[in-house]
């Protein structure tokens, strides 16, 4: 899959659903399964420059400034989802800088730069060769002892369950090794019954450790596999029911 290929597909993809992946408080099932646990093992963040990188419309973003970061700075390749995060900035005022570029190519920042870099589901629309260029960008900016925080779909979530509600990536069953590089795509529900398409680039496990030790991280992550809660079942069982058991996002965080 060449760069812009899958480039122009994510940019038109987000262009077109901006508007419907605004939200001030937890809607789409992964804000639920995902970002709570990304955005503790970001903690403490209180005083940092952070970088957020694939922002969206800064539902992240903002957080991490409420929580106490000093600045934050988030990149999005899309226009629209840039606009929709730069228009809650005009609402709410938290002093976010957001602006329109390519996660494989920071040359505009300096290096040592900032004290923590996320990435919330971006590496899944990033090819294996894009994901190596974007953590050797991301080690390049963190100052010395910096965390690098990101979040994928578990790996073998799309080879686990049928394309259903609600949440899928189309991956057919099978071809775990065979259809790495290869795009998916998916679909991610709200919890009000209403969804946001969604794609997966495949990568195995080996290729994201492969790619954090090609980018110069040398220390051992923090890992968790994310999954259905009892909590989440006592909150929305008919939501949240048919991902038990299931893995569904991996996190991790690690140290230059």
């Amino acid at each position: 899959m060449s760069f812009s290929t899958n480039r122009d597909s994510t940019r038109n993809l987000y262009n077109l659903t901006a508007s419907k992946w605004v939200r001030e408080e937890p809607w789409v099932l992964s804000d639920f399964t995902a970002r709570p646990v990304v955005l503790e093992l970001c903690e403490p963040v209180t005083g940092l420059l952070v970088l957020d990188l694939g922002c969206g419309e800064g539902y992240c973003s903002r957080e991490l400034r409420r929580r106490g970061a000093a600045q934050v700075y988030g990149i999005d390749i899309s226009e629209s989802m840039i606009a929709a995060a730069s228009q809650q900035e005009v609402k709410n005022a938290l002093g976010i800088h957001y602006e329109v570029g390519c996660a494989t190519n920071l040359n505009h920042l300096g290096d040592c730069e900032f004290d923590l870099v996320i990435a919330v589901f971006l590496f899944n629309y990033l090819t294996i060769a894009q994901t190596r260029e974007c953590m050797g960008e991301i080690i390049r900016v963190l100052r010395p002892g910096g965390r690098f925080v990101f979040s994928v779909p578990h790996p073998s979530f799309p080879y686990m369950r049928e394309a259903a509600y609600p949440l899928y990536f189309q991956a057919e069953n099978t071809g775990y090794f065979s259809k790495r590089d290869q795009q998916f795509p998916g679909r991610i529900w709200k919890r009000d019954g209403s969804w946001l398409d969604v794609q997966l680039i495949h990568k195995t496990l080996e290729d994201y450790f492969d790619a954090l030790q090609s980018a110069g991280f040398n220390t051992m992550p923090t890992i968790k596999e994310l999954r259905v809660t009892s909590e989440h079942m006592a909150l929305d069982e008919s939501f949240f029911g048919s991902l038990i058991d299931l893995p569904l996002h991996l996190a991790l965080r690690v140290s230059n």
